[in-house]
């Protein structure tokens, strides 16, 4: 085996976004383009010399050719060891567990998240740090401007590595271990949730649904769920990988996850529902005909952790991305704990939480986390909603409503217009940012306009500062409508509208989210002029 230098010249667009680098498959497969990427990480992140990485994905459609790409290349600059998934697999949240259990200097992730897979899909790559969380933006502005000076990488010429089977070899000098994708998570979950509670529920009567969505987390569901736990074979849907995720869209709302909410809200529905995403981090739960919002998942979660093992003696504090309703915030305030606003990315979490500042944190794109990794982790919130099933014997619609009525209801939605041109989107934003001295102190949707702004955040730990990071309309009563392009797509400009209206009466919190709503829609619609300078009259999807 020998090491080649390969020349190369750096090509457009290489910045990494919310998420690392997401592209066209038909893109990362051009040559050289994956390996520059993979040498300008190796370039910006010091002294790794003998140190350990951790890869794997979400085997999705180009995930094996990648991880052999990267293999060679670790070998090639020096790492001393790599931690590799069985055939390629590791879900994020488990690619977080493996980097912290191994105290490994970082890791690889493969994964384009909830977009699609296939050859004409969606493909992904980024970089967490030793922390087992993602790549600050310092990191990722280093990777960024070395791959618009990169002259060549370094690779190992070799045939391709069996990652099939669990055992070690040597890579031109470096010890390549191929692990179990499941164990060491499903081992950090049996001590955090009470595996005997939950098993006992499971074998009451109590029936449930997970829709892995034919995505990472079908065998880490199996193994926790079914063999674990006890539940009932087929428990688990849709639980076999597919490098196209069976030719599905693995996103975990309403819309994409249409198996499952048809089963939850069809003749004789299971007590409870779940489902996750393409790489495992985010989740989904439903009631018996009932749909819990990402934003009052993670405010009951606060409220009821003390009834997890794991943390049971309290918790930190919380955090949210701005968009997330207030809901946590309520329950903060009652609790006497901090509540942290964040700009949305899991990244901003990690601070906080090595800080000590946080223990539960969630974005309202179905991703809820703690301190146990530097992920959100889908699977460990339906384990998190189960022990607290377990304990409090209730439906999770009771729940939900027991909880509106000490707290308030936030109602909230979102709407997403995907796939639009990315000048007319910026428009809409501009649109409204244009109205800033104008809308304050006027009247929209029946509430007064106290504030519009384009949030700005700064790091209580490390005093970095964030810019334009969502464009708000924020009301005297606590409403609010926000305004921001996502960073997650690989094609056009998505559109993400936020629109949140709390409600104190008990009288009024059975509405649906967009009766209660529909004032504030109208205005969002009327203040962006989103209709006119897109051409598009609905959302593609609402959640």
């Amino acid at each position: 085996m020998r090491i080649q230098t390969v020349s190369t010249e750096p090509f457009e667009g290489q910045q990494p976004g919310t998420s690392g680098l997401r592209k066209k498959v038909k893109v990362f497969k051009q040559p050289h383009y994956l390996a520059n990427f993979v040498q300008a990480v190796f370039d910006s992140i010091g002294d790794f010399a003998g140190q350990t990485l951790v890869v794997g994905g979400d085997g999705r459609f180009f995930n094996r050719e990648a991880i052999q790409m990267i293999l060679k290349m670790a070998a090639a600059n020096g790492f001393g060891r790599v931690l590799v998934g069985q055939g390629g697999i590791l879900s994020t949240p488990a690619a977080s567990c493996v980097i912290r259990k191994n105290k490994a200097f970082g890791g690889l992730i493969l994964s384009a998240s909830h977009n699609p897979a296939g050859p004409d899909e969606d493909f992904g790559i980024k970089y967490n740090i030793g922390n087992g969380g993602p790549a600050p933006e310092g990191v990722t502005e280093a990777v960024f401007a070395h791959t618009r000076n990169i002259e060549f990488y370094n690779i190992v010429d070799c045939a391709d590595l069996d990652l099939d089977h669990v055992g070690s070899f040597e890579l031109a000098g470096m010890q390549v271990e191929v692990i179990d994708p499941v164990s060491d998570y499903a081992e950090l979950m049996e001590s955090l949730f009470d595996f005997a509670a939950i098993r006992a529920l499971l074998a009451s009567g109590f029936t449930m649904k997970f829709d892995a969505m034919h995505a990472v987390t079908g065998p880490y569901a199996k193994a926790i769920l079914e063999g674990c736990l006890g539940a009932p074979a087929g428990t688990v849907m849709n639980g076999e990988p597919k490098e196209d995720f069976g030719g599905g869209h693995p996103d975990p709302n309403l819309t994409y996850a249409h198996d499952l909410v048809e089963i939850m809200y069809g003749d004789d529905a299971p007590d409870f529902g779940a489902a996750s995403d393409g790489d495992g981090d985010r989740n989904m739960i439903l009631g018996n005909h009932f749909f819990v919002t990402p934003s009052d998942s993670l405010a009951v979660l606060a409220a009821n952790a003390t009834r997890v093992p794991g943390y049971a003696g309290g918790i930190a504090g919380v955090a949210r991305s701005m968009p997330t309703s207030a809901a946590v915030d309520r329950v903060a305030a009652s609790l006497g704990l901090d509540c942290y606003e964040t700009p949305t990315g899991w990244k901003f979490f990690g601070n906080l939480m090595d800080a000590g500042r946080v223990t539960l944190c969630g974005e309202e794109s179905f991703g809820t986390g703690s301190g146990h990794v530097r992920e959100k982790d889908g699977l460990w919130a339906v384990l998190f909603w189960l022990n607290i099933l377990a304990d409090r014997k209730e439906p999770v619609a009771d729940i939900l409503v027991d909880h509106w009525k000490q707290f308030g209801r936030n109602y909230y939605s979102r709407h997403d217009y995907e796939g639009v041109d990315a000048a007319a989107a910026a428009a809409v934003l501009q649109r409204v940012r244009d109205q800033f001295s104008t809308l304050p102190g006027t009247e929209l949707a029946g509430r007064m306009v106290s504030l519009c702004d384009d949030f700005s955040y700064t790091d209580p730990v490390d005093g970095s500062v964030s810019r334009n990071q969502g464009v708000r309309v924020l009301f005297e009563d606590g409403s609010r409508m926000i305004f921001r392009l996502s960073g997650t797509g690989t094609s056009g400009a998505t559109i993400r509208i936020y629109l949140e209206s709390y409600e104190a009466d008990a009288g009024r919190h059975g509405l649906d989210a967009q009766v209660a709503l529909a004032d504030m829609i109208e205005a969002a619609a009327s203040v962006s002029q989103l209709q006119p300078l897109t051409g598009r009259d609905k959302p593609t999807v609402i959640t």
